[in-house]
């Protein structure tokens, strides 16, 4: 039977003893449902999972002095130690458990917290001392193991032996710790329950009882931490002798439980009401004043004088319906409301709010731990597999799984359909090869076939290279005619630069022929353009690849070896990475170095480029002059006089030499070549400008331009413009008086030239004095076609071949090598290697406990309804 206690404290110094009848909730009268609905509880929490899941249980809160601990010891049958500076300085969880052999006690400590204040990753249990079997002693057991959990950087051994001197006189290194005492009690008269005594509220520091500044928020968080959870039942204890303003243990409640559906309030110590304050209480009593759903009630524990009595648990209960019986206002009360007080109806109405609260909760308590169940094995089945016995065969397969992993990607994957889904390494590298492609394509000579006095002339783009170049080809005024626009580095060079610096080229070659170092110097000028881009490509495929490296390795190796096998591979393929970014690098030199030289075995391409471009360019100069001479404006100038000769192109060229743009009525191309003139004489074609010349001979077919349209005479600066002016105004003419052609034609035919048709009246027109400058610049327009392709193609083929898929020679040699694993220490190396990641180990032990205690919860569950 528990003894009544003296106490050094006379504000909360109340303990009783028990008698042979049932003790607190484990009244015989309790309801056989009850019974096992509290069961049920008692075995969840035996298997700790109310770690995981929100079990409902009874917290005791309140102000320090409110009276807990005496209203614990009423509805336990417990004593609890109230000595300064151990009592209720950290939380005594008490779990009780109905059974048919004899009452036991076991103490344990339940540590959340290391000595340093940091929380653990798992809850560790450890058993204070042997089991009790002999109430008296359990009082002295919760002192010692209060005072263990206040001196963390002790052995917990030590306190179980140590004598009561060195007890008292030792100082507590802790005044408030978060980790608490457990008592699991069991007995044939013991509750089936689960509740907490938590400590009191602290005020200020100056009032409260070896405490620190950071004590009141310590004690604050620490009940914060219980009463939050929606299946605790707050126990708010109240004392009377306080104003009920002043008790933040309230305000608390409120805060968590601002609708008062799970506070049970209890005014404690009503024997020490001030004279003629009584009745500022009573409206608790009679819910009128801070409601709760399961109303206010009021006890009365043995006072200290009481205490010394020794009294049993059924005499301080007869003492308590004696005070409320005889002493007003209480006794006073209508009937309605004395069901509210002593502490018998607490106890029944706290069964009552905890049963219902059970019949709620079991079925969401088993619908949580199925969740919880299912979602911890998916968190486990996602970390890495746990170390095995044999680490050099792990540490091998490792390698060998990362090789195939990194071969896979350098093969390419198909990339996922997740739009945030990091790209895979070939489609990564796909955007720079792209990006290269139009660089190189940027730098295409920017040839203008007009002269820089010109006010009109637009190059239209090249349809011909629509086909071919598909999205790299752009309709844009600004470009070259090809459709593509240059970079800024590419300036305008103009037809007579073009011709001035083939003049300046010209040493003892023929009339009408010039070196081929013209074409060869814009051709180096290109290519040197070539070479920031190429090595930008290669930079950037190099950072690609060591990013998508460094993610492979972190994947496969990050778990292993404390983080030191997961550098060691980095460092190794790293450098790894860049001897094959050398090796690349200086492929693609080597390829620059090749287009150092123009050449190409591939005539027809070039050949069919040449033909295109100078058609191109010629059929912009004579859209050119047409305009020119529909609008009366006076043709461009350019300085000839700079020129020493210039030369006309020979008499007699084959149209495979030499293509140029002419005219045809019925064709959109307007393209022509010049032809070798026929053995047999031709009569004169005149073409008469309205001069007083002579007339031409009667042989002749006159063609004559209207006097306001007819060209000054010829100077050396108007002598080219004269003949773009000619060939404007023949082709005008041809186009709107074919009679006047058909006349011309049957004249050369009756002079038996019957090989001429109406696209050989043309040829009789001089030659563009330009003509040299556009064979140039389609010369060069040309090479560049056909270089720029081959060249956007080899370089990203050297950078796969070296760099991308060179990342898998001799990998699995350099990594086994150079991590030593082959070498006569390899053993010990692998073993170091295979150490699996700490915070994984503990991660991987804290959910198997974690799944263990849930897998135990759900068991208990299932079999208590069976």
């Amino acid at each position: 039977m528990p003894r009544i206690t003296p106490s050094s404290s006379s504000d909360d110094s109340e303990s009783c003893s028990d008698s042979d009848s049932g003790i607190g909730l484990s009244n015989p009268k309790l309801h056989h449902q009850i019974r096992r609905k509290l069961d049920i509880m008692n075995r969840l929490h035996s298997t700790g999972v109310q770690v995981d899941i929100d079990l409902p249980q009874i917290a005791v809160i309140g102000n320090q002095s409110a009276g807990k601990s005496s209203l614990i010891e009423a509805i336990s049958g417990i004593t609890l130690p109230r000595e300064s500076g151990t009592c209720t300085r950290c939380p005594t969880e008490c779990r009780l458990a109905r059974t048919t052999a004899p009452w036991q006690c076991i103490v344990s400590l339940r540590l959340t917290m290391d000595a340093a204040g940091i929380p653990l990753g798992q809850a560790r249990n450890e058993q204070f001392g042997d089991v009790i079997f002999d109430k008296s002693k359990v009082e002295e057991r919760i002192r010692r193991a209060q005072r263990a959990i206040l001196n963390p950087h002790k052995a917990t051994e030590s306190f179980l032996t140590e004598s009561e001197t060195d007890f008292s006189q030792q100082k507590s290194h802790l005044s408030f710790s978060m980790n608490c005492i457990t008592l699991q009690i069991s007995g044939p008269d013991v509750a089936d329950l689960s509740f907490c005594d938590l400590p009191g509220l602290i005020a200020s520091v100056s009032t409260s009882r070896g405490g620190n500044d950071g004590s009141i928020a310590l004690v604050e968080s620490l009940v914060t931490s219980y009463i939050r959870k929606p299946s605790c039942i707050i126990l708010l204890t109240v004392a009377c002798e306080t104003d009920f303003e002043n008790q933040g243990a309230h305000r608390l409640a409120k805060a968590h439980d601002p609708d008062g559906k799970r506070t049970v309030g209890v005014l404690t110590k009503p024997d020490r009401i001030p004279i003629g304050e009584e009745s500022n209480w009573l409206p608790f009593i009679r819910d009128e004043k801070e409601q709760l759903e399961n109303n206010w009630f009021c006890v009365k524990q043995p006072s200290s004088m009481e205490l010394k009595m020794k009294l049993s648990w059924s005499q301080a209960r007869k003492m308590e319906d004696d005070f409320f019986s005889a002493k007003a206002p209480w006794s006073e009360l209508e009937e309605t409301y004395k069901k509210y007080l002593k502490t018998s109806n607490l106890v029944e109405r706290l069964t009552t709010v905890l049963s219902d609260l059970i019949a709620t909760r079991v079925p969401q308590i088993q619908d949580e731990l199925e969740q919880s169940i299912m979602k911890t094995r998916e968190i486990i089945a996602r970390l890495p597999p746990a170390p095995t016995a044999d680490p050099r065969s792990e540490i091998l397969t490792l390698l060998h799984t990362f090789s195939q992993d990194l071969a896979l990607q350098i093969k390419g994957v198909p990339d996922g359909f997740d739009s945030v889904a990091e790209l895979g390494l070939i489609q990564a590298i796909r955007p720079e090869q792209e990006k290269f492609k139009r660089a190189i394509r940027g730098t295409a000579p920017y040839f203008w076939p007009f002269e820089k006095s010109a006010t009109t002339g637009n190059l239209l783009p090249a349809e011909f290279l629509r086909a071919e170049e598909g999205e790299l080809f752009q309709s844009d005024g600004g470009s070259d005619g090809s459709g593509w626009v240059h970079s800024q580095a590419n300036q305008r060079i103009f037809i007579e630069e073009v011709l001035q610096r083939a003049q300046r080229a010209r040493t003892r070659e023929l009339p009408g022929h010039y070196p081929f170092v013209v074409q060869k110097t814009f051709i180096e000028h290109t290519i040197k353009q070539w070479e920031a881009p190429s090595d930008a490509l290669c930079k950037s495929v190099h950072g690609i690849i060591s990013k998508h490296v460094k993610q492979l390795v972190h994947k496969h190796f990050a778990q292993f070896g404390q983080g030191k096998l997961e550098q060691q591979v980095r460092t190794i393929l790293q450098q790894h990475i860049n001897e094959c970014y050398d090796r690349a690098e200086e492929r693609v030199k080597w390829l620059r170095r090749l287009e150092d030289v123009p050449f190409s075995l591939n005539t027809h391409y070039l050949a069919d480029y040449k033909d295109k471009f100078l058609a191109h360019y010629k059929g912009a100069r004579e859209k050119v002059a047409q305009h020119n001479l529909a609008n009366k404006q006076p043709p461009p100038t350019f300085d000839f006089s700079s020129l020493k000769t210039i030369e006309a192109p020979p008499p007699s060229r084959t149209a495979s030499s030499t293509s140029v743009a002419a005219f045809s009525p019925n064709s959109s191309t307007s393209a022509f070549s010049f032809a070798p003139a026929p053995k047999r004489a031709r009569p004169e074609l005149a073409i008469n400008t309205g001069s007083t010349s002579s007339p031409a001979p009667s042989t002749s077919t006159a063609l004559t331009l209207p006097p306001s349209r007819a060209p000054s005479a010829a100077s050396g600066e108007a002598g080219a413009s004269q003949a773009q002016l000619q060939l404007a105004a023949t082709s005008a003419l041809l186009a709107n008086n074919q009679a006047a052609v058909n006349k011309v034609l049957a004249g050369l035919a009756e002079m038996g030239m019957t090989g001429v048709t109406e696209a050989d009246l043309p040829k009789l027109l001089p030659p563009d004095r330009m003509e040299p400058a556009l064979i140039i610049m389609a010369d060069v327009r040309a090479y560049f076609q056909v270089a720029y392709k081959r060249f956007a193609d080899n370089v990203p083929l050297a950078i796969d071949v070296e760099l991308v898929r060179g990342l898998e020679s001799n990998l699995l040699k350099a990594l086994f090598s150079q991590l030593g694993i082959n070498g006569p220490k390899g053993d010990a190396i692998c073993k170091e290697f295979a150490q699996e990641n700490r915070k994984v180990a503990d991660r991987r032990v804290d959910l198997r406990k974690k799944l263990e205690r849930l897998e135990a919860g759900h068991m208990e569950l299932l079999t208590a309804f069976v």
